[in-house]
């Protein structure tokens, strides 16, 4: 399709809502004539190198990466157009198995084939360029869960980083004609529309 537009795009909003415990390091002490000390199991993980346990939640923007494409210009987006951002966990100060679910929603609501669509684990040895394992996103929704070893001395996770794709779908199924798309490029030029994508993380401690 001939679409001359494009949407201007300089960067993505995405607001994170973190629902977590709070970070202790503290320990139990009790005695009479002596004590017994138990240290408590660290909890403490970052996003994007913000500490987010002291908090119920938080806010933080990610930069998008925006494929080049010779038709369009640079950072921005228009139908046919992909891209990428990413997450990156970082669990080194978490002592206990846990579970991490990531649910993704795109509130552009007038540009149903504006769709996130895949993800990649990228972990502490990766470099750009190497080969990924691409997965679907079932549901809008990311599940993963970490196991703790117990059998390794001194154990610590690795730094994690969630890679997420988002793409302008244009196909035999997408929702929106010639005329839709081109409506939304007209008022990104009144109104400096840019995508916004909401990713709500939660992180919680796994149970046996």
């Amino acid at each position: 399709m001939g679409k001359r537009f494009k949407i201007l795009l300089v960067f993505m909003s995405l607001s994170l809502t973190l629902s977590l415990m709070s970070n202790t390091y503290s320990r139990y002490v009790a005695g009479t004539n002596s004590d017994v000390q138990i240290e408590f199991a660290k909890w403490q993980i970052l996003v994007n190198e913000t500490d987010i346990t002291n908090n119920a939640s938080s806010s933080i923007v990610l930069k998008p990466i925006v494929e080049e494409n010779e038709f369009v210009k640079q950072n921005t987006i228009a139908p046919s157009s992909k891209g990428y951002f990413d997450i990156d966990i970082d669990p080194t100060n978490v002592d206990v198995s846990f579970d991490y679910e990531i649910t993704l929603e795109v509130l552009n609501e007038n540009i149903p084939d504006l769709m996130i669509t895949k993800y990649s684990i990228l972990d502490s040895n990766y470099n750009e360029g190497d080969a990924l394992e691409i997965n679907n996103i079932e549901n809008s929704k990311i599940n993963g869960t970490l196991n703790f070893d117990n059998k390794t001395e001194n154990f610590k996770f690795e730094p994690f980083t969630i890679r997420i794709y988002f793409e302008w779908f244009e196909g035999e199924s997408e929702q929106m004609n010639d005329e839709a798309d081109s409506k939304v490029g007209n008022e990104a030029v009144t109104n400096d529309t840019n995508l916004d994508i909401k990713a709500n993380i939660t992180f919680a401690q796994k149970i046996a």
